[in-house]
């Protein structure tokens, strides 16, 4: 049981930066937008659509990695858990990451821009900090349940 913990604590590291990060990029690429005047928070706005796109299919492409790369470790160390197991894990997590940091980061972007303050200054720490915490209550959760533990 104890390889098991060893083998899912080698991925929060990844999985919380990750996260983060998915919110960093399109929080900046949101913020960039305002400033131009060229994005509406209107679902047809096809750009915004886009970029959403792109960071669910980052989401589910870094996620996937990981979950590999998780396993290969697992093989060296010797864990019990499988690579079904892994990628359930890490793309459930990683993909319900990927959904709060966009909500996020198009929350914090609009809301900053909307009161005037600057969200270059604002959007990537709110958007890390808040995806940080419910990134580890996520992947705690889902291992749990996949482990059951």
């Amino acid at each position: 049981m104890l390889t098991e913990f060893t083998l899912l604590a080698v991925m929060v590291p990844t999985m919380v930066d990750m996260g983060g990060n998915l919110g960093a990029i399109l929080s900046s690429r949101l913020s960039t937008r305002f400033h131009l005047g060229t994005t509406s928070l209107d679902p047809r706005d096809r750009v915004l659509v886009a970029n959403i796109a792109a960071i669910l299919a980052l989401a589910v492409s870094v996620f996937t990695a990981l979950a590999v790369g998780a396993y290969l470790v697992g093989l060296v160390i010797g864990a019990a858990l499988t690579l079904p197991e892994l990628l359930v894990i890490s793309l459930v997590s990683g993909i319900s990451v990927a959904v709060i940091a966009v909500v996020c980061s198009l929350l914090a972007t609009y809301l900053s821009y909307r009161v005037g303050v600057d969200p270059d200054d604002t959007t990537i720490p709110i958007v890390t900090n808040v995806v940080d915490v419910f990134g580890m209550v996520i992947f705690v959760s889902v291992s749990a349940a996949v482990v059951d533990v």
